[in-house]
């Protein structure tokens, strides 16, 4: 049975859907099921996998309205075993929709068991506020991945948002745990960033992930040519820290890739 992640964070900018796009296609990699749900508006998710908004039929809108089955609106990416329900704008309007609805926490919850069986992991893109649309994606999942910049202003996002998780737990979804807090755009050189990622790991043990994503030419150029950083290049600083951010993911030790010595010239006496 697939394991739901939400990613979540309700700052926006810190790397939530590179995120998602990245752990879902180093997953895919590895021969595992994937599913991307992208319950952001912004769609950031869909166009990551070089999908065009203006080609989806039915989407994450759809599938939370009750227009369509999950099964239905799910599209296959050109990524190794990975596949997404696409955000359109049109879900940016699903808030006030779903006001009324009864159960409307439990939406996405409710299509997720349709489909669970048929995924190894099912990681849900949340959008950067604590809506309706982010309540459902916390009441569906098992785990959290909470990406955060090194920041001291991000603390304050950070226990925003656990108070939150605390709240669903309570009410929703008693199974719900945090799977990780995630620094990204992180850069070790600096002392803020250090004390920042030290008074996170003392108040949640634990729970920080070992690897940290950097700033990157690559990541950041990546999405504009509608492919996952690995895919679009390997090598690169931001690549690999996806890899091992998905092997520790997944319980083994994060290996960093061999560096490629460089040639050794002899010369004879």
């Amino acid at each position: 049975m697939g394991k739901i992640f939400a990613v979540a964070n309700q700052k926006g900018g810190v790397g939530k859907s590179t995120s998602v796009v990245n752990i879902a296609a180093y997953l895919g990699t590895r021969d595992y099921r994937v599913l991307c749900i992208d319950a952001d508006p912004q769609g950031n998710t869909t166009t990551g996998f070089g999908i065009r908004k203006k080609t989806v039929k039915l989407s994450t809108y759809d599938v939370l309205i009750g227009n369509s089955r999950i099964q239905d609106a799910v599209i296959h990416t050109d990524f190794s075993n990975v596949s997404i329900l696409p955000a359109t704008e049109d879900l940016a309007g699903c808030e006030v929709e779903l006001y009324n609805i009864e159960n409307r926490m439990n939406r996405l919850k409710m299509q997720l068991l349709t489909c669970k069986l048929d995924y190894d992991y099912i990681l849900i893109d949340c959008p950067p506020a604590l809506g309706t649309l982010t309540l459902n994606s916390l009441v569906a999942c098992d785990s959290i991945i909470i990406p955060m910049l090194a920041e001291f202003y991000a603390l304050e996002g950070l226990s925003q948002l656990v108070n939150t998780v605390k709240i669903v737990k309570s009410n929703y979804n008693p199974s719900i745990e945090i799977e990780g807090i995630l620094f990204t755009m992180f850069d070790g050189r600096l002392n803020v960033a250090n004390d920042v990622v030290a008074e996170v790991e003392k108040y949640f043990p634990g729970k920080v992930f070992q690897t940290k994503i950097p700033r990157n030419v690559r990541i950041s150029e990546a999405p504009s040519h509608g492919q996952p950083v690995i895919y679009y290049d390997k090598s690169s600083k931001g690549a690999e820290s996806y890899i091992m951010l998905g092997q520790e993911l997944l319980g083994e030790k994060p290996e960093p890739p061999k560096k490629k010595r460089r040639g050794i010239f002899t010369f004879n006496k």
